[in-house]
């Protein structure tokens, strides 16, 4: 295992159990985080979180189910997973500053991390939804609202992340999902950025999903975006 682990959390997206145990063993020796998002959370629940964070050796969890409803439900949801102990757990940052408090009271062990806008959604997109743009706006006005609420990390794209750094300060953590390796395909993302400028700019965690897990060899894929980081 490398002694210091990149800061990437691998998106575990995959369509059963044993896929993404199978991922989380290949590229625990080289990034910090294991992501397991809604597709795997509901398929398996708790089981999901405890077999891919013991294949990955031990990695910090990112639980990522984006929690948005009234600030009851999201309190008693935030509690729900208090046992599995997770570094990172998301929340909408559109569900508002009582929400986001309630997650934050609730489960304050635990860096609640403020999604603000979706790295697939495109300008166009928001002025279709009503979200008042652009979307670097929108981003930073969602950033500052989550802070102020108690949230210690927020998610941004790498689009927006130096503007966003520069609004909160140095104290809360930064994630940036859209992260792709120079030449790899877009897939569903917008906004997006390669992992050496996403770090450049002020992030301290790259979500990468499909450029790593898509891969023939995902263990031999992280292991060269981590060198690359460290180089």
């Amino acid at each position: 295992m490398t002694a210091t682990p990149a800061p990437i959390a691998v998106a575990l997206d995959a369509p059963d159990l044993a896929t993404a145990v199978g991922w989380a063993e290949a590229v625990g020796p080289y990034v910090s985080t294991v992501k397991v998002g809604l597709e795997l959370y509901l398929a398996h629940g708790h089981d999901a979180v405890r077999r891919v964070r013991g294949a990955s050796g031990g990695r910090d969890l990112f639980l990522d189910l984006k929690l948005h409803d009234i600030p009851n439900t999201v309190a008693g949801a935030a509690r729900s997973v208090a046992d599995l102990a997770p570094a990172y757990l998301t929340v909408h940052a559109s569900g508002g500053t009582a929400m986001i408090r309630a997650a934050a009271e609730a489960l304050p062990q635990t860096r609640i991390t403020a999604v603000t806008v979706l790295t697939s959604l495109s300008e166009a997109d928001l002025d279709a939804v009503g979200l008042a743009g652009p979307a670097l706006d929108a981003v930073r006005r969602l950033a500052v609202l989550s802070v102020e609420a108690g949230a210690r990390a927020l998610v941004c794209s790498p689009r927006e992340v130096a503007a966003v750094r520069a609004a909160v300060g140095p104290d809360i953590h930064l994630v940036t999902p859209g992260v792709r390796p120079a030449g790899a395909a877009l897939g569903d993302q917008t906004r997006v950025a390669t992992p050496e400028q996403a770090l450049a700019d002020g992030a301290d965690l790259l979500v990468i999903g499909r450029p790593v897990t898509a891969a023939a060899d995902p263990g031999a894929a992280a292991a060269a975006i981590a060198a690359a980081l460290a180089g």
